[in-house]
């Protein structure tokens, strides 16, 4: 018969996952309330607050314009990062290890400080308020994501693989894509994934560079709290926070997340 263990450990682990996943098992019932104001647990059941989405002022333009320019950031900032992260690992040169921090200085630096740094310079340029300003202050804050995630995959690369191909006669192109991108794709993969999700859901920043026309869908919902707090956010919070799982389940089904983020040590 098999005998449980007590550890503190699993303990801490399970209140910290409770107290992270706390405000979704609030927000998700209370969308479905009857009642005018947020309630939980929700008074009576009722999906009124959802077909009421389309009424919000601005939702179904602001929903499109984050879709695009997360689906954008995550594109650029992936064949950018991708691109760095190889450059960084697999060569030496001069001024290596202060390009590596400049490049994961987003990581360190408070958003609010990049959000005004970036409204200034943004300005001085002409592009504050456009989607050309919003996507590069996007790329800048996902690219270190993606150079993180590259150097951890290629810390376990072996270059005799790549010498190998060479021997044998392939090209440089023809070893990256049939040799180094296959190793790396779990790698480059998440990179993405975390690029989409941190572009979408992005406040702090896009804040200070949005406009009028380019309302993101995050900030849609941060101005309309300002005026009400009525159970239509708990409906619109529950699409975005769907919308942010969706990328994750489809990986998981098609790949495995054990894969994706390294977990398997037989991924490779």
């Amino acid at each position: 018969m098999m005998k449980l263990r007590f550890s503190w450990l699993g303990v801490i682990t399970f209140f910290i996952l409770m107290f992270t996943i706390a405000p979704f098992l609030v927000i998700v019932p209370s969308s479905f309330t009857s009642e005018n104001f947020v309630s939980f647990p929700p008074e009576g059941l009722s999906l009124k607050w959802y077909t009421g989405l389309l009424d919000m002022p601005g939702l179904t333009s602001a929903v499109i314009f984050s879709l695009q320019l997360a689906i954008v950031t995550a594109i650029l900032s992936t064949v950018i990062g991708t691109l760095a992260g190889l450059c960084i690992a697999k060569y030496n040169f001069k001024g290596k290890q202060t390009i590596n921090t400049l490049l994961l200085s987003p990581l360190a630096l408070p958003a609010l400080i990049i959000g005004i740094a970036l409204l200034v310079y943004f300005t001085y340029l002409g592009l504050a308020g456009s989607f050309t300003g919003l996507l590069l202050a996007h790329i800048l804050i996902t690219i270190p994501y993606v150079i993180r995630f590259v150097l951890t995959g290629m810390a376990t690369f072996d270059d005799n693989l790549e010498k190998a191909a060479a021997i044998m006669g392939a090209k440089p192109i023809r070893i990256f894509w049939d040799v180094t991108f296959p190793l790396i794709r779990p790698a480059v993969i998440s990179g993405t994934v975390f690029s989409f999700l941190i572009s979408f859901d992005n406040v702090t920043i896009s804040l200070f560079l949005v406009s009028a026309e380019n309302m993101t869908l995050p900030l849609l919902i941060f101005n309309y709290i300002q005026q009400n707090l009525s159970p239509l956010i708990s409906a619109v919070s529950t699409v975005v926070i769907l919308i942010s799982l969706i990328p994750i389940l489809i990986i998981e089904k098609i790949y495995g997340l054990d894969r994706l983020f390294g977990l398997n040590s037989n991924s490779h």
